[in-house]
């Protein structure tokens, strides 16, 4: 059958965005059985903390050099340089970035390994922290693999190929879970295990890179080191800059609460990056998708001078995000204990680890709205092309991050820290909708507050709901995991339940918008 070209790219998108979204899905799964493995062979122990310390480092450089502000800088300067001088001309300054690249990863890594080799041989530093410094030796290499890898995979989806980049994130994944589960067979303590944990991150980092650059080499692509500039190279300078202080921003912010944590005591790492990993899947999953979803239409708007449409449009998101990530946050406050025994209650990963917890996945239960609200501010003053405000606010929440980490780590330890991301997540919010506010005065609270109410009455109920249920199935006399599984399969559903039916009651004006983007979305998979 014959289909005209628009029908024949319709399909091709939609072909795209079912690989994309199955391998997001498959890489988020074995991601959390990753986590639910490493937290059972290792524990809340000192060795699981040094090595999510230690892991922090490579990727806070991939979020910077890699994925993040490069690779968003080099699409659109790729995708010009495509339409102007074709596959050659794209490769030729594709090469000329991956050369300046590669040059910065090696001196960057040479020089992050020696401090840290310095800092793990010399006798100045407590035992803890020569240890994450040694596990960081170790790990720094995966650096170099991850950040080339995302470069070459933004070539990739520029060309349009799509499978091999967007199942990237999986080789990494299994790689670790393989590395993890031979080193179980091999009945090797945690001081082995841990290595071997470092082996897995190093080969599939290999694997990220060589498999899209194969797939790219397919294409036409012949790596070459490009000592030449351009007009390219200086466009692609000036879009990097910007989004590389956001993102150093975002990144040092994350690496400044594991330090502080690390510093408290052996477990306080590991219980406040499992807690915040749960806090971040209804981020990744729910928020994101509103927010990729409403992007465009809000630049859409813009671009055709329209600010009411961008209002109405910005609202509408707003609502959507604040009806998902409310109940959600709920959600993770009130059925916080069975969810954490029922996914990470095994092995080495003790009750007294379970309870560790527990208060700061509540704690960041209640933040996720703040943090589903300014992520989806963020898009709309991205769509706005305003770049700087972003970075200014996320500048202000650093600080604010850092005074009340180390005020309140006094009084709460990890908790304390997990207070002080909420309280900046709050501020970030508050300053991002408080400038697209100010600027339209449609984009008020007054307007956002119906919905708010509504949201918030269905959002209480449904947790009374949920703890009701979960102290009544206590009355049963069950083992922890069979008391977490049944009040999550209870409550969970349940709670879905009683939260909808209040809205439809309560006639909330986006229900049906969210319906339509659920059932489109499990089409989609």
């Amino acid at each position: 059958m014959n289909l005209p070209d628009p029908c024949k790219q319709m399909l091709q998108n939609f072909k795209n965005i079912a690989v994309v979204s199955l391998s997001t899905v498959g890489s988020r799964l074995l991601g959390l059985l990753r986590d639910i493995l490493i937290f059972a062979a290792l524990g809340a122990s000192l060795w699981n903390s040094a090595f999510i310390l230690a892991f922090t480092l490579p990727n806070l450089f991939r979020r910077l050099l890699g994925e993040g502000a490069l690779s968003s800088a080099i699409v659109p300067v790729f995708s010009d340089v495509l339409e102007r001088e074709g596959r050659r001309g794209a490769f030729r300054f594709f090469n000329q970035v991956l050369a300046r690249l590669l040059l910065a990863l090696v001196i960057i890594i040479s020089l992050g390994m020696l401090l840290m080799a310095w800092a793990a041989g010399g006798d100045f530093l407590p035992g803890r922290w020569s240890m994450g410094a040694e596990l960081a030796v170790w790990l720094m290499p995966y650096m170099l693999f991850i950040c080339l890898a995302a470069i070459i995979s933004a070539g990739l989806n520029l060309v349009g190929r799509f499978a091999v980049a967007a199942s990237t994130p999986i080789l990494l994944n299994l790689a670790m879970i393989g590395a993890l589960v031979a080193g179980l067979c091999l009945d090797l303590d945690a001081a082995r295990l841990v290595y071997w944990l470092c082996g897995g991150v190093l080969f599939g980092g290999l694997l990220q890179l060589l498999l899209p650059a194969i797939d790219l080499m397919r294409q036409g692509w012949r790596p070459r080191l490009e000592s030449e500039g351009g007009a390219a190279l200086s466009e692609l300078w000036q879009l990097f800059l910007p989004g590389l202080m956001g993102a150093a921003i975002l990144q040092i912010n994350i690496l400044i609460s594991r330090l502080l944590a690390y510093s408290l005591d052996e477990s306080a790492v590991s219980v406040l990056y499992l807690a915040s990993r749960l806090m971040e899947l209804p981020l990744g999953v729910f928020t994101i998708a509103v927010a990729t979803v409403f992007f465009p239409l809000l630049a859409k708007a813009l671009s055709n001078h329209d600010e009411t449409a961008f209002s109405a449009a910005f609202l509408k998101g707003l609502r959507l995000v604040v009806g998902i990530s409310l109940p959600a946050g709920i959600g993770l406050f009130v059925l916080g204990e069975p969810i954490i025994e029922l996914l990470f209650f095994w092995g080495a990963f003790e009750q007294a680890d379970v309870l560790a917890t527990v208060p700061l996945l509540a704690i960041y239960g209640l933040g996720l709205p703040f943090y589903s609200a300014a992520t989806f501010a963020t898009r709309g003053l991205h769509a706005s092309k305003d770049m700087r405000t972003p970075v200014r606010v996320a500048a202000y929440c650093l600080l604010i991050n850092l005074f009340f980490g180390l005020l309140l780590m006094q009084f709460w330890d990890a908790a304390g820290l997990a207070a002080a991301n909420v309280l900046a997540a709050f501020a970030q919010s508050w300053l991002l909708w408080r400038t697209l506010s100010s600027e339209r005065p449609a984009i008020s609270y007054r307007a956002l507050r119906p919905a708010l109410f509504k949201v918030l009455l269905a959002g209480v109920s449904m947790g009374l709901f949920c703890a009701f249920a979960c102290s009544f199935m206590a009355g049963f006399e069950l083992n922890d995991k069979l008391s977490a599984a049944l009040s999550v399969t209870v409550c969970v559903p349940g709670g879905v339940i009683v939260y909808f039916t209040l809205l439809y009651l309560l006639r909330f004006e986006e229900l049906a918008t969210l319906k339509a983007m659920l059932l489109n979305y499990m089409r989609r998979r």
